[in-house]
């Protein structure tokens, strides 16, 4: 077997493994803290709870029932690999679902249930999706959605779960059940996008100043973080300039506009959010 195809292979067996321990993660948030609660999660999962207890029936069936159609669609429109670990995560889910659905559950707090549930259920979908699958088959028609109508990912499961969350006041739950599982949603969606993203909030920087050199050197001295140059021109003036380009953790922000305002008072500082970062040496102090 060559060297490549072995990484390969290799990189496979841990994202079978991750995807794995998520989805157990996830069925133990729902079948010993949410679904013996009677609160929901949203898309497919909400679905299947509703329809097991409309049926009596085993809420594993209609997980792998219901993501069936999404599967085809993805593994048409998005890939193979996508719609094999979401495959792999749903049958996962399905079978421990099964299985934890005998044990009691650890609380009949509604309140306790909703939070402790939804933090772990969050985590366990979390690192499906940071693995490369997807436990719900309403993510992947979101994801198409969203590329043909001027809705986002986001915006369009809200809308999917606000309707599952309505159907199950209407026709199973009460509404007190809806309104603890909409909480459950949002914790769970938060829950998803620290596991997903990290827990540290990263922020980019650009600082355009008439003394760039003497800012980059001492934000290098103080914060030890990698600094890049980026060369512009003003448009007014004609002039070449130097663009400070850095990353820091929240925590470093303010230290950073300190000492950037010290030197020039007059110096623009343009600070967003950064999802993730990834190579370069990010967390090692070093001068790019």
């Amino acid at each position: 077997m060559g060297l490549t195809k072995k990484k390969r292979v290799v990189k496979e067996v841990k994202q079978l493994i991750m995807i794995t321990i998520g989805a157990i993660i996830a069925a133990v948030g729902l079948e010993l803290f949410l679904v013996p609660n009677a609160i929901l999660d949203g898309g497919i999962i909400g679905l299947s709870i509703i329809t097991a207890e409309l049926t009596s029936l085993n809420m594993s069936i209609f997980l792998i029932i219901f993501n069936i159609p999404f599967l085809y669609i993805g593994y048409k429109r998005i890939g193979t690999m996508f719609t094999l670990h979401t495959l792999y995560g749903v049958i996962v889910l399905s079978i421990f679902t099964s299985y934890l659905h005998h044990f009691e559950p650890f609380t009949n707090d509604l309140f306790l249930a909703t939070v402790v549930g939804a933090v772990i259920l969050g985590a366990g979908v979390g690192l499906v999706i940071r693995t490369g699958g997807a436990l719900d088959g309403t993510e992947i028609i979101a994801i198409l959605v969203s590329k043909k109508r001027p809705v986002s990912v986001g915006q369009f499961v809200m809308i999917v779960n606000l309707f599952i969350f309505v159907l199950a006041a209407l026709l199973v739950f009460s509404w007190e059940t809806a309104m603890y599982s909409i909480i459950t949603y949002f914790i769970a969606y938060k829950m998803i996008d620290i596991v997903v993203e990290g827990m540290e909030e990263l922020k980019s920087v650009t600082i355009i100043s008439d003394k760039p050199e003497e800012i980059a050197n001492s934000l290098i001295q103080e914060l030890g973080r990698g600094i890049t140059y980026i060369h512009g021109e003003g448009v007014y003036s004609n002039e070449p300039k130097k663009i400070i380009y850095t990353i820091v953790s929240r925590i470093e922000l303010s230290n950073l506009r300190t000492i950037a305002q010290e030197i020039d008072p007059k110096a623009l500082i343009a600070i967003e959010n950064v999802a993730d970062v990834s190579g370069s040496n990010f967390r090692k102090s070093s001068a790019h």
